[in-house]
């Protein structure tokens, strides 16, 4: 019962994912790797079978950060369309529906990466400001981060033209 949420459609993937939204003195900590430095992510991960949004998001908090951490609130959900850049899904449509939660963060919170992709690089932890030119996913935070509001907002995003020539480069 500890599988991704990942399957098969048609020719493509369907994803179950979630984000943290982990922000402290105006920045936002975000993801990177070496084998894909043009852009950063959110700190999160797929859904396994058999877990909330809620647990998974911070089951995903503690393995990327080390740190637990508890839920703020729901803030977005993301329908996106893009091809996958990995070794499992590597130019494979992905439709990925993503729960965005803001996370109540600790005042003493230091952050430790010791997390890798799922293609075994290692990642690791930055903090940014929302308005930093840095290629980062999702693109809905540049502005929505420097709005907050209450309540849910819902995206729907296709990148497959980007991330196809982002594919194309390799």
């Amino acid at each position: 019962m500890n599988r991704d949420i990942t399957l098969p459609c048609e020719d493509g993937i369907v994803n179950l994912r979630v984000g943290a939204i982990i922000q402290k003195d105006g920045k936002i900590l975000m993801v990177g790797n070496k084998i894909r430095p043009e852009y950063l992510y959110s700190v999160g991960g797929r859904i396994k079978f058999g877990e909330t949004a809620e647990d998974a998001v911070k089951r995903e908090v503690f393995e990327e950060t080390g740190i637990k951490m508890d839920v703020e609130r729901l803030g977005f959900i993301h329908e996106n369309y893009f091809y996958g850049d990995s070794k499992s899904n590597f130019g494979k449509l992905i439709y990925e529906i993503s729960f965005f939660f803001y996370m109540k963060v600790p005042n003493d919170f230091t952050p430790i990466s010791n997390s890798f992709t799922e293609d075994n690089h290692k990642e690791f932890l930055c903090w940014i400001d929302p308005n930093n030119d840095i290629n980062y996913y999702p693109k809905f935070f540049k502005e929505e981060l420097n709005n907050p509001q209450i309540g849910v907002k819902h995206f729907v995003s296709d990148e497959r033209e980007e991330s196809k020539s982002r594919l194309l480069k390799k």
